[in-house]
């Protein structure tokens, strides 16, 4: 069996991560989904990258949960590791441009993957109370943790990828929250981070 990122994947989930990357360069013209100039990337850009994440999660989970979705990375790449690896989980993605809503729609029917998309901001969203909440250039660290915790379940662990300035938001954030983190660095780029955040509870540590 090959892995992606560390997660054993079956010949039809690879095929499913393959054709997700082809409907995404399909629609990007049309809507900007990723960056323009990562297109020729987009394996180990966009799919390898967000495939790390579903590495860092429980073992077991009921609700999954992708704030701020935009093209599906992490989202719909989640999904598709999560229709091998977890098949009773629910997953969920919350996006506010309701054209990108459209695009995870059709990916998720061509897919076959069973996925709920919510078209609104993620601080209007009702709460979903997830087991996992995942994120992947959103926002900075303080601004993201009330979006995420408006989502994750008390004893649940949120997933996020983090850029050069990591370490600085993390620190703005412990002024006004406190959480238990553990991070780790990115296999796709030497400078970014993978942080696991736990028991975030506002108030500065």
């Amino acid at each position: 069996m090959e892995h992606v990122a560390g997660v054993p994947v079956s010949r039809e989930t690879l095929a499913r991560l393959e054709a997700f990357a082809a409907i995404t360069l399909k629609w990007t013209p049309k809507i900007n989904l990723i960056a323009k100039g990562t297109t020729t990337e987009i394996w180990d850009r966009h799919i390898v990258d967000s495939a790390q994440l579903y590495a860092l999660a429980p073992s077991e989970f009921e609700h999954w949960v992708d704030i701020g979705s935009g093209g599906g990375f992490p989202g719909i790449v989640m999904a598709i590791l999560g229709h091998q690896h977890h098949p009773d989980a629910r997953f969920t993605l919350i996006e506010s441009d309701q054209r990108k809503c459209t695009f995870l729609r059709t990916a998720a029917r061509e897919l076959s993957l069973s996925v709920n998309v919510i078209a609104n901001r993620i601080e209007a969203a009702a709460p979903q109370e997830a087991d996992v909440v995942s994120a992947r250039a959103l926002a900075a660290l303080p601004a993201l943790l009330p979006l995420v915790h408006r989502h994750l379940a008390k004893d649940g662990v949120c997933l996020i990828h983090k850029g050069r300035n990591a370490a600085s938001e993390i620190a703005q954030a412990q002024e006004t929250w406190s959480f238990a983190l553990e991070d780790q660095p990115s296999i796709t780029d030497p400078e970014a981070r993978l942080l696991s955040i736990r028991r975030i509870l506002q108030g500065g540590t």
